[in-house]
């Protein structure tokens, strides 16, 4: 199906969320995409996110990595990555199978579980967190009266393998990681996956970061740096409420970019994507998690209005445009719009009918765009996690007080009356 003067093929595994808007990218410079559904069925969560149109052809994969590396190889694809999360561990099997750029096999378990991660970093040398795999919950109430004594009472419990901020609980007391503990064990993630374990750690004082990159044969590239908001909204502590892009250079940036690049090394990220969450706290920069693939939350629109380019457009250059990507890794990106994002926060349940106030929140000075979960005539939910808000919006101007100020408008705007429900 290819020959010397066939267009290229890159090829996508799950290209739902955020990597949906890869092919687009690929096409416009030239560049065919083949996609691999990881699973028979996508999960609801993904689906209408799917554009098949997009791709050459739709490979649905089914736990016969051998079967769809040969339906893959008259392709003669040059790259093959992740879309999202669960995507990781076949994208790695099929990247190696084929020799093409890849971060392999021998550390892909450690890529998707959350405590194999830091533990791996902190074998590294590199300082990280204090935590607990718990299969039963004397050891987690044992650890926890240690931990309470030791940093404070408050802890984090959360799936060992999940995508968002799915099932993540703040717990003060020995009453509350008991509770958190008996919802998640047992209980199926977001993707699918059985809790057969939770994972315990210590709380990390300190504000939140993003850092996304993309990597090729182990150079690294810093596409954007986020500074995260969060506020407490329905029963929910550090509801992640949302962001505000940051210079490339600057004290904070570069200790959490030394960080970084560090924990990359560390977890065998070498080509592609990734997508590292760290706090900031007294004793320097800590991992939480590291995703290697694209950002979700379609982060990319704000980054490209801000910066000229996104995560996504230097994806495109590592995978098609090797040399380009090269002549220019590690350049620092400028910001010629400040950007924020705001994630709406819905205090209602029921059955939408519409948004009175979008026309104010358009009228804003600084609005570029609007991402919508929820429209008229969907079910809309008291927003508890990053599944459930109903719009995400994006700002992107000249003036960073405009941005700032819009920001705090969106927030004003936001509430019981800027949705109408039945």
């Amino acid at each position: 199906m290819s020959s010397s003067t066939d267009r290229r093929t890159v090829v996508v595994v799950d290209a739902f969320a955020s990597a949906r808007c890869l092919a687009p990218l690929f096409r416009a410079r030239g560049v065919d995409c083949v996609h691999v559904q990881s699973t028979p069925v996508i999960p609801d969560v993904y689906a209408p996110s799917f554009r098949p149109d997009d791709f050459t052809a739709n490979i649905v994969h089914d736990s016969d990595v051998a079967a769809t590396v040969a339906a893959l190889a008259p392709y003669a694809p040059v790259g093959l990555l992740p879309g999202i999360e669960r995507a990781v561990m076949l994208a790695d099997a099929l990247s190696e199978e084929l020799r093409l750029p890849t971060n392999g096999t021998a550390l892909s378990p450690t890529r998707r579980d959350k405590f194999r991660m830091i533990e791996t970093v902190r074998q590294a040398g590199v300082p990280a967190t204090g935590q607990l795999l718990a299969s039963d919950l004397d050891t987690l109430l044992e650890w926890y009266g240690h931990t309470a004594s030791g940093t404070g009472a408050r802890v984090v419990l959360k799936p060992v393998s999940s995508a968002g901020n799915d099932g993540v609980f703040f717990c003060d007391t020995a009453d509350e990681v008991r509770s958190a503990f008996t919802k998640l064990i047992g209980t199926h993630s977001v993707l699918g996956q059985r809790n057969e374990a939770v994972l315990a750690q210590e709380y990390l004082v300190g504000n939140e970061y993003i850092v996304n990159t993309v990597s090729l044969h182990g150079r690294h590239h810093v596409t954007d740096i986020w500074k995260m908001h969060h506020i407490s909204a329905n029963g929910v502590r550090d509801l992640p409420a949302g962001a505000e892009l940051l210079p490339r250079h600057g004290a904070e940036q570069d200790a959490l970019v030394e960080h970084t690049l560090l924990v990359l090394d560390a977890l065998g990220i070498r080509n592609g994507p990734a997508h590292s969450e760290l706090k900031l706290t007294p004793k320097g920069p800590r991992l939480v998690e590291t995703g290697a693939r694209v950002c979700g939350a379609d982060v990319h629109v704000p980054t490209a209005a801000a910066t000229g380019e996104s995560q996504l457009d230097r994806t495109v250059d590592a995978y098609a445009f090797p040399e380009r990507f090269e002549e220019r890794c590690g350049t620092g990106y400028e910001l010629l719009r400040h950007a924020r994002i705001v994630n709406m926060v819905s205090p209602v349940e029921g059955r939408l009918t519409g948004y009175p106030k979008l026309a104010e929140l358009k009228a804003l000075e600084s609005f570029h765009d609007a991402v919508f979960r929820v429209g008229p005539g969907d079910p809309v939910h008291r927003s508890v996690d990053d599944w459930t808000f109903p719009l995400r919006v994006f700002l992107a101007h000249e003036s960073e007080s405009a941005v700032a100020r819009d920001c705090v408008s969106a927030r004003y705007l936001d509430g019981p009356g800027f949705y109408d429900v039945s």
